[in-house]
């Protein structure tokens, strides 16, 4: 699992608040255990599934492993949260459970108690996810702070084909599917009219969406050289409202100004570069203004999902924005034929949530 915008990647996980996805090959990992170690931990699938908070933690007490897979793959947590029992989870999380271990089935203890209606539980879990990935945001900022995230995506080669495209390794950056969605952030920013911009062109979805509401101005911003370049063919450069800067966004933040609507959608970055910019939010989104990005963290997990968007809004709220999550169904858009051709499916859930954020002021 990965805190990237847009799709999933391999390890190294996120560059910095990152998602310790625990999929232990629970098969092999229980062949190397001993007998002991294996009855304990069986002992203690067992407890929780009970409800036994005693048992659970005399077993804790004489050194029962909490990050545990049974033979079908489930952790101490897991079963607890599946039946919700909440002081429970509580106490394996205290234990040193991870919160953020996956099930076969690509399950945390999170999905389970969400399945399962056990709102307690799962809040539980909320609160220890978001503050692990504070705290593990902290301490990897303070080793990345000179990184270049989108570095090998910007000298990737990329192609156009009908309905997607994708970098060389045939994962997608953007494709036609987004296209409802796009028009749905291109409302929500340009609803006040004004002055719009737009960091990633990738298709010339958004920015074509954000045409149809006559801008102002309207500044779009684009990184990768390939999609700059096809970007000038099709006559993005010649419309009279539309100025184009080419670049990294990091590196052409003096040549922004203040706007009344703001889209962010960059591939190849992590959540930190989303964070980022955040943080110059206050002063490049005008009083009244709408901001909105692209809600692609953990599209492959709803629980993580979940825990991303909380994180986000947290840490909007602490620069002085309101966060609204309009949700939007997508599940009839995205049948198996949708990715024919592409490496990794970015998105799997059945709901988009669109961040409609503005000043804190102007939302009361």
């Amino acid at each position: 699992m990965c805190d990237r915008i847009r799709h999933t990647c391999p390890t190294p996980l996120a560059r910095v608040i990152q998602i310790w996805m625990l999929r232990v090959p629970y098969q092999q990992e229980r062949g190397t255990l001993s007998a002991a170690m294996e009855k304990e931990g069986e002992q203690l699938c067992e407890a929780a599934r009970n409800g036994d908070i005693d048992k659970v933690k005399a077993l804790i007490g004489s050194g029962a492993d909490v990050s545990y897979f049974d033979s079908d793959g489930l952790t101490p947590l897991m079963h607890a949260a599946k039946l919700g029992h909440a002081n429970l989870v509580k106490t394996l999380l205290e234990a040193g459970a991870p919160w953020n271990a996956l099930s076969p089935s690509n399950l945390s203890a999170g999905d389970f108690a969400m399945d399962s209606g056990h709102q307690e539980v799962f809040e539980v879990l909320l609160n220890a996810g978001i503050q692990a990935e504070l705290i593990l945001g902290t301490i990897a900022r303070a080793g990345n702070k000179n990184s270049n995230s989108n570095g090998d995506y910007l000298e990737d080669r990329v192609s156009f084909s009908e309905g997607k495209l994708v970098d060389s390794d045939s994962k997608a950056i953007m494709m036609a599917w987004e296209k409802p969605l796009m028009e749905a952030h291109a409302k929500a920013i340009c609803s006040g009219g004004g002055h719009i911009l737009n960091i990633g062109f990738g298709m010339g979805l958004v920015d074509t969406a954000i045409q149809q509401y006559s801008p102002v101005t309207h500044t779009i911003l684009e990184a990768h050289p390939e999609v700059y370049e096809r970007m000038l063919r099709t006559g993005w450069g010649e419309k009279n409202n539309v100025k184009i800067i080419f670049g990294r966004w990091q590196d052409n933040l003096s040549q922004l100004e203040s706007y009344d609507g703001i889209f962010f959608d960059t591939y190849g970055e992590y959540y930190e570069d989303l964070r980022e910019f955040h943080q110059h939010l206050p002063k490049l989104l005008k009083p009244g203004g709408i901001y909105s990005y692209f809600n692609g963290l953990c599209g492959g997990n709803a629980f993580f999902h979940v825990v991303y968007c909380h994180l986000v809004s947290l840490e909007l709220e602490n620069l002085g924005f309101s966060m609204q999550l309009i949700p939007l169904p997508v599940k009839n858009c995205l049948g198996e034929e949708v990715w024919e051709g592409v490496k990794h499916k970015y998105w799997q859930l059945d709901t988009y949530y669109l961040p409609v954020c503005q000043f804190l002021q102007d939302s009361e």
